[in-house]
């Protein structure tokens, strides 16, 4: 358990900075979707701030999913 926790904290930082790199580079979504993208990103952030690794690694990468459209 202890092993996963560690891997879900160490990828976190890495989703935050992969997610504003993809936004600071796109150019085909809407306000709408940047909006709701900048969401996930912060809640994700704040998960992983709260210890919450395994809920801020699903927002970040449900986040970069919505980046792929």
């Amino acid at each position: 358990f202890l092993i996963t926790s560690y891997a879900y904290a160490g990828a976190c930082p890495a989703l935050v900075k992969e997610v504003d790199a993809k936004l600071a580079t796109s150019t085909e979504l809407s306000e709408k979707q940047v909006a709701e993208i900048d969401k996930l990103r912060k809640e994700g952030e704040e998960a992983h701030n709260t210890g919450k690794h395994k809920e801020s690694v699903k927002l970040l990468q449900e986040a970069l999913t919505k980046l792929n459209i």
